[in-house]
């Protein structure tokens, strides 16, 4: 799959490509990332890409030319439709069903807004889908467009260690989409605190119901809604119903 990305800071995704475990999707070419200096499609000779808001207010807008001349330079380079997608607070939250929708489809067009935003002309132009990663605002789309991309990259076959290792992080499906469950290692002591003796016993069946119920009662105390989720697609059966009766 191929992302091309349209940003004013190309350079900083060049740490974010090349460490950690998913710099293998990208060294792969799983998922190959392509970045485009919006000012290279900019005329004059200050390569201007924004300017003042017509009507006053602070800050500046992104102009909707050289996003345009990016854009046509993009697609014919790519050779297809891939879809335009914009990182904005009106977007829909970015969720694990998005990332898994992403990570299997051919990739996408990622563009980077700065300042006060876009021209809202090209938005209706050409923009094909909105994200939003939360209810804060971030200085550029960088940083949203890095924690889709990084999201994607992990679910690439080879990526990780253990190819099982993302079916087990919350709000995945092979959990019910419910959160995960606490974690230990060693030391079996530490600071006056014990692991739980079920993750001791050996006891795979103990074990996992012990998971079960901690996924449960962390999701309940933390996500509930999420839990309404999964009670609605029927994915709780007896036992876990009564585990969450005993937590109310």
């Amino acid at each position: 799959m191929r992302f091309d990305v349209i940003t004013l800071f190309p350079e900083l995704f060049a740490p974010f490509l090349k460490v950690g475990i998913t710099r293998r999707a990208f060294d792969a070419g799983l998922v190959d990332v392509r970045l485009s200096n919006l000012r290279d499609f900019a005329v004059g000779n200050y390569r201007r890409v924004d300017d003042r808001p017509f009507g006053g207010g602070p800050g500046m807008v992104m102009m909707a030319e050289p996003l345009s001349q990016c854009l046509r330079h993009i697609r014919e380079a790519r050779g297809d439709a891939a879809p335009l997608v914009y990182f904005s607070p009106v977007g829909k939250p970015l969720d694990h069903a998005a990332v898994a929708r992403w990570s299997s489809s051919a990739g996408a067009i990622l563009l980077c807004g700065r300042y006060e935003g876009v021209d809202q002309r090209f938005i209706d132009a050409h923009v094909d889908e909105q994200i939003s990663i939360g209810d804060f605002v971030l200085s550029g789309g960088e940083l949203a467009a890095m924690a889709l991309l990084d999201a994607v990259a992990r679910l690439q076959p080879g990526v990780l260690h253990d190819e099982d290792s993302h079916r087990q992080d919350s709000f995945n499906a092979a959990l019910d989409g419910l959160l995960d469950c606490p974690h230990y290692t060693a030391p079996q002591s530490w600071a006056g605190n014990a692991v739980p003796e079920v993750l001791l016993s050996g006891h795979h069946v103990q074990i996992d119901r012990w998971r079960r119920n901690q996924r449960l009662a962390l999701t309940l105390a933390h996500r509930p809604e999420l839990l309404e989720q999964a009670r609605s697609l029927g994915r709780l059966d007896a036992q876990d119903e009564a585990f969450i009766a005993g937590c109310r």
